[in-house]
């Protein structure tokens, strides 16, 4: 979060032989500012210059003898300013007289990728969260390739995420760069972010900056929120789906005076039909509903260098599943009938504070605070689940230049705090953690055709030990629109067992700690080093811009908690004795075949092995091939700024192992594999003005069911009850339409 700059008291503390300049580049949308990607900013009768970055934002050398600076973007009126000393510059490119609305919208990109960050990063706006129903944050990935969304089980809706063939737990989701998806939120966390909250986000592959944290080991996902300055006064989305699904977002913001900004975020979704298409008694969606209030603030004082945002929310979120007849009165804790309820109650206050020097722009530097209470009370027919987490994490920023602008530091310190106390069955699981560390990092860029960061952190936690994390990333131009990117990086986490694997509970198996002595329930810490690299080439075709990325990563695992459900009575977590690993390939290319058309194709296979206790097997329900292609069209805006949109979404999820023995599996009806399966979603939006719209689609059109999802659900409280056995959809298809209303 580049503008997002921290307060902190250290002093600078290097000598600067060259200035620079640093700025934003705008555009007017709608008599609002937008941050404009990829505008060109260089010195006039110079080769000395450089793009803006996805923010819009931009730095670049300054000397004395630089007078007049040049901004110019196609299809905008080239600006040319004086410019007398190193200072922040904000300026807003106009439009040419003969184009309109229609050239800025088409010309922008939903999702991107930067040819001149080290890090592999994938930018993606909220005009691609809004090709799909994405009511929530887990919702909002089903038009990118780079992440997997499946169901974690038959019963509870929930969906989980994965990226380079790993689960959520060994990805670092943060919320404005600190860390929120994470321990007793780690299950279901991501549906409790609406998703119109999300202003875009930011993933990043393999290895993630030591600045954010030692847990990162698949990569990291930042969520941008809303900003009250730059969203709409007013804005309401309200949705309705025929799995009985309804909802309503809405914003309130308001400008209070030139600096301060203040924003009301709410909103609302339930279920309350039942629906059991495959008549095997049990919900095929949860009876749920969800309360979500946000208050932000935001304080901007550009002439003095200080800007901050203040948040303040709370969550209550229900679910009941389980059978049809289930009556939460009656039938908890017996075995009338077999039902799960998870309510939770999450409040959370946090605060990001910056100040960039006025007379050195350079120089910038913040603090971050978050805390958090999570409370969490369930049961999964008679296993009882509960925890409350509390947590807080701050962490000091000073961002500055050694010499010049090619080499920039980020240092700091940061400190966390989480207190867990969990029951499970009927035994208590309490714990401590808090750790303390300091992080550097040091970029280079040559402004050309080089640029790289290597950074690492020390940290001492009480149950962890005292430990360091290096991470490294390059990225080399060899020649016009290429990119090749290397990284490498190690990281560790102290995995939360139960939190993570709660669908595990919706079964009939027993639960086993093989102690090993180690600090976090009898286990080690979880440890592994990843490593990557990436080509990215742009070209034309038929005159119209395309692009390929080819991607290859690999994750070591040093130590890994096991969870083996190979055993169909029991669960057995251990410490990994043999070899872990995930292999990840994937292709992408992206064309655009004529105006306002945009297609986006890729394939990834997967090669993810654990050691187990009966030996080394392909990690369950990881397919080893999938296949993604997504397709958009946008016709010409009228006189009164009103289109029509239309997307699609093509999925193909390869075979899948289930866990267990085949004579098991032959005794359940499952086969050691399962099928290969194919999903297509579509959506189409009228946008009559810019104001308000309405949209329609669809999901799993092709009306794809898994058979029989819930293994013995004739006898839920029989040994063989399983829920966990999904692969694939298990409602069927499934319609939905919605409304946006904004004042801008």
């Amino acid at each position: 979060m580049k503008n997002l700059l921290f307060v902190l008291f250290i002093l600078p503390f290097c000598v600067f032989s060259q200035e620079k300049i640093t700025g934003t580049i705008t555009e007017n949308i709608n008599n609002k500012e937008v941050p404009l990607s990829g505008a060109n900013v260089y010195w006039l009768n110079t080769q000395v210059g450089t793009v803006t970055n996805f923010d819009g934002n931009f730095e670049l050398n300054y000397k004395p003898e630089y007078k007049k600076m040049v901004i110019s973007f196609v299809g905008y009126k080239t600006d040319t300013i004086s410019v007398d000393s190193p200072k922040k510059i904000r300026h807003s490119l106009k439009s040419t007289a003969n184009l309109d609305e229609i050239t800025i919208t088409a010309r922008q990109k939903a999702s991107s990728r930067s040819f001149i960050q080290s890090q592999n990063v994938i930018n993606v706006s909220s005009a691609e969260l809004l090709k799909a129903a994405c009511c929530n944050l887990a919702e909002s990935f089903e038009t990118n390739p780079s992440i997997d969304v499946n169901f974690a089980d038959a019963i509870s809706g929930t969906r989980q995420i994965k990226m380079l063939g790993l689960t959520s737990p060994y990805i670092l989701i943060t919320t404005e760069n600190v860390p929120s998806i994470r321990g007793a939120s780690q299950a279901y966390g991501l549906s409790f972010i609406p998703g119109t909250w999300v202003e875009s986000i930011q993933i990043t592959k393999g290895a993630g900056s030591v600045v954010n944290g030692y847990e990162s080991i698949a990569g990291q996902i930042n969520a941008e929120l809303q900003k009250p300055m730059m969203d709409d006064k007013l804005f309401v989305n309200a949705y309705g789906s025929g799995n009985g699904r309804f909802e309503l977002n809405t914003h309130l913001n308001t400008k209070l005076s030139e600096r301060w900004s203040t924003g009301l975020y709410i909103h609302g979704n339930m279920r309350e039909t039942e629906f059991d298409k495959n008549d095997d008694s049990f919900l095929d969606a949860p009876l749920m509903q969800q309360i979500n209030v946000m208050n932000r603030w935001q304080y901007t004082d550009t002439e003095n260098g200080y800007v901050g945002f203040f948040n303040v929310r709370y969550l209550n979120d229900e679910k009941q599943t389980g059978q049809t007849i289930f009556n939460p009165k009656e039938d908890r804790g017996t075995t009338n009938a077999w039902g799960s309820e998870i309510k939770t109650q999450r409040v959370d206050v946090s605060g990001n504070f910056g100040y960039v020097n006025p007379d050195v722009p350079w120089q910038t530097a913040g603090v971050q605070m978050a805390f958090s209470h999570h409370d969490q009370e369930s049961y999964f027919g008679l296993n009882n689940y509960n925890i409350q987490h509390n947590s807080l994490y701050v962490k000091l920023l000073y961002n500055s230049i050694i010499s010049d602008s090619r080499h920039k530091i980020k240092t700091g310190v940061s400190g966390t705090y989480d207190g867990y106390n969990e029951l499970v069955y009927t035994e208590n699981f309490n714990r401590v953690e808090n750790s303390v560390g300091a992080f550097f990092e040091y970029n280079f860029d040559n402004l050309n055709d080089l640029s790289y960061s290597f950074g690492i952190r020390g940290d001492v936690h009480n149950t962890l030990g005292a430990f360091v994390t290096p991470r490294f990333h390059l990225r080399y131009t060899p020649w016009n629109k290429s990119a090749i990117r290397v990284s490498a990086g190690r990281g560790k986490r102290s995995a939360n067992i139960f939190a993570e694997n709660q669908s595990l509970f919706a079964t009939s198996r027993s639960f086993n700690i093989l102690n090993n002595g180690g600090n976090i329930y009898g286990l080690d810490p979880e440890i592994a080093w990843n490593y990557g690299i990436s080509y990215m080439q742009g070209f034309n075709i038929f005159s119209r811009k395309a692009d390929i990325t080819l991607d290859f990563y690999r994750t070591d695992f040093v130590n890994q908690i096991v969870v083996d459900w190979e055993n169909p009575q029991q669960i057995n977590f251990y410490n990994l004795e043999g070899e872990s690993f995930s292999n990840n390939f994937q292709a992408e290319f992206n064309y655009n075949p004529f105006e306002h058309f945009d297609m986006r194709l890729a394939y990834k296979y997967y090669d993810v092995e654990t050691t187990y206790l009966s030996g080394k097997k392909q990690t369950p329900l990881t397919p080893n091939h999938r296949f993604f292609a997504n397709a958009s069209y946008e016709t010409h805006q009228t006189a009164k700024g009103g289109n029509w949109k239309f997307d699609a979404t093509y999925n193909y999820v390869g075979e899948q192992r289930f866990a267990s023995n085949e004579s098991y599996l032959n005794t359940i009806g499952l086969s050691e594999f399962s099928p290969s399966i194919s999903t297509l979603n579509a959506q189409v939006t009228k946008v009559f003005s810019p104001n308000f719209e309405i949209y329609v689609g669809g999901e799993n059109i092709t009306n794809v069911k898994q058979q029989n999802p819930i293994v013995g659900s004739d006898n839920p409280f029989g040994t063989t009850f399983d829920t966990t056995y999904v692969y694939g959809p298990i409602f069927g298809s499934s319609y939905y339409a919605g409304l946006r209303y904004r004042i801008n």
